[in-house]
């Protein structure tokens, strides 16, 4: 298990992780609307295996003002999964959830953040609980912990945690759509090595 190799992976075990994504992303979807009591629709995520270090870019550059909610694995599977929005969204999603008028956007206040901290839970929670069935591993999430800040800052704080172990993030890029409104979401499951191995060989793989 410690020879794992992410550089590795074959095309059969990078489609598993691809398809753990998506139906990850979907029950993302459904719980998103369930809490905000409104049709979400989904774009067929984009699912990709990652450098650490072009994630800012990936969410629109490092100085693009974005909400992070990471949660902290632990049990069968250890690592992060952090939910990245762009701030425009989490205006959005805010607005919904607590009945604003639906274009506003001001700093957001300690209920917004509560809010967002609520939507982040929930939504990574459905993601993990995808994973947890497909591959019968116990996965324990911590406390979400929020920040709003520029992409370059916030996704520094995996890289830096994980960086030593490996250098590799599986990227769930999702559109919800709600209306005529599209909501950018990008989730970011950072397992360590020996989980992605712990994972795969969970599948058959």
């Amino acid at each position: 298990m410690s020879t794992f190799d992410m550089d590795g992976l074959d095309s059969m075990q990078f489609d598993v992780l691809k398809e753990i994504g998506n139906i990850g992303a979907g029950n993302a979807t459904t719980a998103l609307s369930q809490m905000i009591n409104s049709k979400v629709d989904m774009h067929v995520p984009k699912v990709e295996l990652m450098d650490l270090k072009v994630l800012p870019e990936i969410v629109g550059g490092p100085e693009t003002l974005v909400v992070g909610i990471l949660l902290t694995l632990s049990g069968d599977v250890d690592g992060m999964i952090m939910f990245v929005l762009e701030q425009s969204s989490a205006h959005h999603l805010v607005n919904i959830l607590l009945n604003k008028q639906l274009d506003a956007i001001s700093e957001f206040s300690e209920m917004d953040f509560s809010a967002l901290q609520e939507i982040g839970n929930i939504i990574a929670g459905a993601y993990l609980n995808s994973l947890s069935t497909l591959t019968n591993l116990f996965i324990n999430a911590s406390v979400p912990y929020m920040a709003n800040d520029m992409a370059g800052a916030i996704l520094s704080v995996p890289a830096i945690e994980f960086g030593k172990m490996g250098d590799k993030a599986l990227l769930i890029q999702s559109q919800f759509c709600e209306d005529e409104t599209r909501v950018n979401g990008y989730f970011i499951l950072i397992p360590t090595i020996e989980s992605y191995a712990k994972i795969l060989k969970s599948l058959g793989l």
